[in-house]
């Protein structure tokens, strides 16, 4: 985020993108995506320039300018920095790109073979390797099941830092590639207004997706063109992690948890303007909102300025805003605190530490339950690439019931999928039920001029002082001007 963090240019951000490709039985290696838009081999024969807009020099919001930050925003308890933790297009905290290598290769399927309904080439980009590790192992699972299925199937894969995918996608989409991409919807919309992202509505069966999924899948254009911009995976959204040897009853409310940190309790929040997403939720238990319908900021009009007092107050009463991810993170895996407010994406690094991990949604506030933002993970598919309809059937098979338990099971995602069996670990199936009790991330270009402004304000609040009241005023003050509303 501009007003939050340095973002790093696009050269110096591919200097670290991580590429790890390898092949079930030979299968070609997809080089690294370039700084500037090349043709792949799949399309040279074919390019599609003349015809696709320029994804630089469109008159749409540029991904890379965006503000908004991620779920993944701490992707986190990996120990590596979080690929995650920097992108202006998806993520809150200031970590710098990680060239840590990913946790193991990822498979591709080889190809070579007959059979299956899956049939041709794909190049497929993801950013799994700067969480926990747990999504690459799902991934690889996944893999396992679908190339086997598939012996036609010839799939490159292909590993981007998060911070570096959307700005690369930009740069390379209209030559063809990658064919698909998965990512949170953070800047879904913005893809849509180019557009450099397909419109999947009538190729996905939206009775097979819970209604958050296809809502936070969902956008109509300045255009007016109605769309299902992904194919949803996953949703994810903040919840209450607790040490269950030193927490024996997590907190149900915001009074609750005062009391736990007065007499005692060790709590740690992510702070500083970068936390801004990990807090958000607590707008909702003081009845505070951001926006009405028209992406005018209400926030002014009561109850967000309550929530900052809230934060502040818990920082009086002895709780700890650490303003760098990682060091919360680390501390509570180490024992060092024993609640902490994360998402499901950090999960595996926490159950690897934690003998006796418990999940809550956070606590409820005295105007209602805390409302975290709820996002959407999905498959983009590339419309100029070659293989558009196989990249969309691809992505409709790694979003059946069987394969969304292989991520439940092993990455602790929630499934957008309906009648998915019951995930094998309590920490899947817990924030299962927080998820469902957040505010799905708005599509709208308003949310842009809200990270900034309101990041500023709550570092404002909890590193200066600042009187909350005045703090939230002026930062929604400056968010409607923004918006010229």
């Amino acid at each position: 985020m501009q007003a939050m963090s340095s973002y790093p240019r696009l050269g110096g951000a591919l200097a670290a993108i991580v590429l790890l490709v390898a092949a079930c039985g030979g299968s070609t290696a997809t080089t690294a995506p370039s700084k500037a838009p090349v043709a792949s081999a799949a399309t040279a024969s074919q390019s599609t320039s003349s015809t696709a807009p320029s994804v630089a020099a469109s008159a749409a919001p540029s991904t890379a300018a965006s503000t908004a930050p991620s779920a993944e925003a701490s992707a986190g308890a990996s120990t590596q920095p979080s690929a995650e933790a920097s992108t202006e297009a998806s993520s809150g905290p200031a970590e710098s790109p990680s060239s840590t290598p990913f946790p193991e290769p990822v498979k591709a399927c080889a190809g070579g073979g007959t059979g299956g309904t899956l049939t041709g080439t794909l190049t497929l980009w993801h950013s799994y390797g700067s969480g926990a590790g747990t999504e690459v192992n799902a991934l690889n699972q996944a893999l396992g099941v679908v190339c086997a299925e598939n012996p036609g199937l010839v799939l490159n894969v292909v590993g981007l830092n998060f911070n570096d995918l959307f700005n690369v996608y930009q740069q390379q989409a209209a030559d063809g590639s990658p064919d698909l991409f998965i990512a949170p919807n953070d800047s879904m919309y913005k893809l849509a207004e180019v557009p450099v992202v397909q419109n999947v509505k009538d190729s996905v069966d939206a009775s097979k997706f819970t209604d958050l999924a296809i809502k936070g899948s969902s956008y109509t254009t300045t255009t007016g063109e109605e769309g299902i911009w992904q194919v949803p995976e996953s949703l994810k959204a903040v919840a209450l992690y607790y040490n269950k040897d030193n927490v024996a009853t997590p907190p149900a409310t915001t009074d609750d948890l005062m009391t736990a940190v007065t007499g005692g309790a060790k709590l740690g929040l992510f702070g500083g303007a970068n936390g801004l997403y990990h807090n958000f939720g607590w707008w909702g238990a003081f009845g505070g909102k951001l926006m009405d319908d028209s992406g005018k900021c209400v926030a002014d009009q009561g109850g967000v300025s309550d929530a900052f007092k809230y934060l502040q107050d818990l920082q009086t009463a002895g709780a700890k805003f650490y303003p760098d991810y990682s060091n919360m993170a680390a501390d509570f895996k180490e024992g060092k605190i024993d609640m902490i407010v994360d998402g499901p994406w950090a999960a595996g690094g926490y159950v690897e530490s934690i003998k006796n991990l418990g999940v809550a949604p956070m606590p409820k506030g005295p105007s209602g339950p805390a409302l975290p933002l709820t996002g959407v993970d999905g498959y983009n598919i590339n419309p100029y690439g070659p293989n558009a309809q196989l990249a969309t059937d691809f992505a409709n098979r790694m979003v059946q019931p069987d394969i969304e338990k292989i991520y439940a099971d092993v990455a602790y995602h929630i499934p957008a999928a309906k009648d998915v069996p019951a995930s094998s670990n309590d920490v899947s199936a817990q924030f299962a039920d927080a998820v469902q009790k957040g505010y799905l991330r708005p599509q709208t270009p308003a949310l842009d001029n809200f990270w900034g402004n309101f990041g500023n304000a709550m570092s404002q609040v909890l590193d200066e002082g600042a009187d909350p009241t005045t703090a939230v005023a002026d930062a929604c003050s400056a968010m409607n001007s923004a918006n010229n509303l």
